[in-house]
Order: structure tokens, then sequence, then C-alpha cells
């Protein structure tokens, strides 16, 4: 992949994007993970896989993990489970935190701190259980709803990476799926994609379970005016979720209904691009992935260069 140099900003600048990431990461009440400890310790996947570059990215992690809700909440099974179970409502900025974080975790996190607390997620996951308003039972560890999370999760992070920052190329698009075959595992997704053509296969074979559903756009209302937001993305916070609803393919994108001005609008593509560049070379001391390369014996912005 392409290098080029680590963006160095003004120093309040940096302080501010410093406190507004562990604000971030580390909400009132919530757990606390230390990613620089144990020394040495490896992580679920390896410090030069190409995950580890793609996740660094708060922006593409924020555009991607959108898309991949937008495409959960289409499977009347996990929608159900999602919004029925969940503070996505209630309290969607908390929802988001934990989200953010167990993702962080999970790429970043010692071994020894990731498999326990994957474990946690799974024994939550064991008590949600319920029937969509459509009849249909359902149980958040099916393997085959598990496995349509972690799919889309693996899609719209390697997509939005792609399109907003640099290229993958179909190998590179492919590697990420493998690359989260071990950690989807843990979670219970046992039948996932082990490529970008599988992925698109299975949404192929999903196409006539998903269904437009009011629940999609409460969602996209809710990220739109979302506050809470850290202050250097809030001004930018609309485009985000309009570059999220991009990355859905066409297809489904009619199926569900999300027209035209649900997606970026004239102009907007470039400045969300543009932030997006800027995000994968700026390197905040307190992230996961900086503490992670300190953890292993690697310089601090090795992945931001």
């Amino acid at each position: 992949m392409h290098r080029n140099p680590v963006i160095r900003l003004p120093r309040s600048l940096q302080r501010r994007l410093e406190a507004s990431a562990q604000d971030l990461l580390n909400p009132p009440n919530g757990p606390r993970f230390d990613f620089s400890r144990p020394l040495g310790e490896s992580a679920l996947l390896a410090a030069d896989s190409l995950s580890w570059r793609i996740f660094k990215n708060p922006i593409t992690l924020l555009i991607g993990g959108l898309a991949a809700v937008i495409l959960e909440l289409a499977e009347p099974a996990v929608q159900a489970a999602i919004w029925g179970h969940s503070s996505f409502r209630s309290n969607p900025m908390r929802r988001l935190q934990r989200t953010g974080l167990a993702a962080m975790v999970t790429v970043y996190g010692a071994r020894s701190v990731a498999e326990p607390m994957i474990a946690r997620v799974v024994r939550l996951h064991s008590k949600v259980v319920g029937t969509t308003p459509g009849g249909l039972s359902y149980a958040a560890s099916d393997t085959r709803l598990l496995s349509w999370v972690q799919a889309t999760a693996s899609f719209g992070f390697a997509e939005a990476y792609s399109r907003y920052v640099q290229p993958l190329s179909r190998g590179g698009l492919d590697m990420v799926f493998r690359e989260s075959l071990a950690a989807s595992a843990l979670y219970g997704a046992l039948q996932m994609p082990t490529s970008s053509m599988e992925f698109y296969e299975l949404l192929g074979s999903k196409h006539v379970r998903l269904e437009p559903t009011p629940v999609i756009f409460e969602f996209l209302r809710i990220m739109r005016t979302l506050r809470g937001f850290p202050a250097p993305l809030g001004w930018i916070q609309g485009s985000l979720v309009r570059a999220a609803v991009d990355l859905i393919p066409e297809s489904i994108r009619l199926r569900l209904g999300l027209t035209e001005q649900y997606g970026l609008r004239t102009g907007e593509r470039l400045l969300v691009t543009t932030a997006a560049a800027a995000a994968d070379r700026i390197c905040l001391a307190g992230s996961p992935p900086v503490q992670a390369c300190l953890r292993l014996g690697m310089p601090a912005c090795k992945l931001f260069s």
C-alpha cells in the first residue's frame, strides 16, 4: 500500500483530537481497556495485517459501521434483536461507543484481553431471543444471524476504506474477509464469507429477506442529529451518514427505499475523501492502534505512514 508522511498538527489541535478520542473510547461508567499491556503479547490479528491499517481510521470505521447497521436492520430477525434488545433508541451514543470499543479490542487488544471480552459478548447474545413482528422466532446466538452481522461489518469497513481513502484490489478486499474469520468464529459467526465474491453471493441470497422498514430511516435520522460526536467530526456528521448509504449496493438501496436524497450530495464526496485521507495519517498517542504498536515494540506511528 502507498505510504504518506504522518500529518503533524498544531499542538492545540492535536490535544483536542486526543481528548475527543479518549472521551469516545472511555465513556463514563464504561469498561477500561489498556491496549499497551501485556507487553509483547500479540492480538487476534497480526500487526502486519491489512485490518490493522484499515481499523486505525476513525472516519471510514464510522462510515463502514453505519453501512453495516443499515444492512443488518434490513434483515427482520437481526433488526428485532438490535432494535428491541439494545440501547440504540434510548442511548445511541453509548451503543456506538460500546460497539466501537469492542471492534478496537477485537483488532488491537492483546489476545488475553480480547478473548474474555468476546466471551462476555457471546454470553449476552445467548440471552437475546424473541419473535419478529412477522411471527419469526429468532435468537441472537443463531450462527446465521451472527454471520450476517460479522459479514456486513467486514464489508462495510473494507469498502469504506477502499472508497474513501485508498482503493483496495480484489485481493485486498478478500484479505479483509479472511482476516476476520478467526475473531468471527469466537463470536459464533461460523458461516462467514471468505472473499468479497462470497459476500455478494450471500447478499444475493439474502435479497428477498431484506425489507424496507421505518426503523432504517429512524436510525439514519438519529445518526444525523445525534449529539455527542467528537467535535472534529460533528461538522461533517451528516455527510458521513450519507457516505454510508452510498456504500450500500444500488439494488439493495432501491429495495430499501434509500433514494438519491439519502446519499452523498454534490461536492460531499470530495469533502469525505479529504477528511478520511487526513484521518489516515493523524497519529494520536492514546489511540488503540498506537498503544498496540507500542505493546509490540513497534514505532508508535508505524501504521500512519
